[in-house]
């Protein structure tokens, strides 16, 4: 991938970090998706205003896609209500790009190096390895919850990475996929949600816009970058999201940050340094 791919993607991790720690923020989680739904329905309505509309053959991606990440975002809150930030997200994200190299490669037929693919597993192999450094996982640690995120957040990335390339352009596919997300989630976080829910909504509005934001510009600039890019690394390279997950969580959250986690990271980096001389 060119260095601005790169720069792209990684800026990308370092939004999708930030949306998830003040998502975390937000007590009621079903709030927090719910702001970030509002923002994708005003972000996108704009965008859908100024730019051309999708060609037709680009539509079931676009409504596949929305589908999965509506489910993605309150499967995430569901695990957030179950375990803590610095577990549940390694294993979210940390599934997504093995699950991805596997169709990619097995399914589709792409060619990747086998340094590529070597820096994909050692990238996975560290995030997943968080797991573990609190000590072994329990029952009701939201584990399971976060790995069928990350088997979703596979499938959309999947699916808007062919999407895009038959859009044949970035930007209108985001304006679009956000614009269809907008009004599901907030319908669906309502209806699940107890009493209080608009006052909650009016208190952490502020926040909840923030991260919408951060939320929105980090998925945009990824799927401009796997137009332009190899899906299974933009997705692999993305997932250094983790590394600042951890940081996030020591700082805001009371989470510790160890050695040892701090070796998984330079491990992490490791990986990705390896699948990207490998290009």
């Amino acid at each position: 991938m060119s260095a601005l791919v790169v720069a792209v993607v990684l800026g990308a991790a370092v939004l999708h970090a930030g949306w998830n720690a003040l998502a975390k923020a937000i007590p009621d989680r079903l709030v927090a998706s719910a702001l970030i739904g509002l923002v994708y329905l005003v972000g996108g309505g704009i965008g859908a205003l100024l730019l051309p509309l999708p060609p037709v053959r680009a539509w079931p991606y676009l409504v596949a896609s929305a589908l999965l990440q509506t489910a993605y975002l309150l499967l995430l809150t569901a695990a957030y209500r179950h375990g803590e930030f610095g577990r549940v997200y390694p294993v979210a994200r940390g599934m997504s790009p093995l699950l991805v190299t596997i169709v990619t490669v097995v399914v589709l037929g792409e060619r990747l190096p086998w340094g590529a693919l070597a820096g994909i597993a050692v990238v996975c192999a560290a995030l997943g390895s968080l797991v573990f450094l609190g000590g072994r996982p329990r029952r009701g640690d939201g584990l399971g919850l976060a790995a069928a995120t990350g088997t979703v957040i596979a499938a959309y990335t999947l699916v808007d990475g062919i999407g895009v390339r038959t859009a044949g352009a970035a930007l209108p596919y985001a304006a679009w996929l956000f614009l269809l997300q907008g009004p599901v989630l907030p319908l669906v976080c309502r209806l699940l949600s107890g009493p209080g829910f608009g006052r909650t909504l009016l208190r952490y509005a502020p926040r909840g816009a923030a991260g919408g934001l951060l939320s929105l510009l980090s998925y945009g600039a990824v799927v401009w970058a796997q137009r332009a890019g190899s899906v299974p690394l933009v997705s692999a390279l993305r997932e250094t999201s983790v590394l600042f997950a951890g940081v996030l969580g020591a700082l805001f959250f009371a989470e510790r940050f160890s050695r040892a986690r701090m070796a998984v990271t330079v491990l992490a980096v490791a990986g990705i340094v390896l699948m990207e001389t490998a290009q």
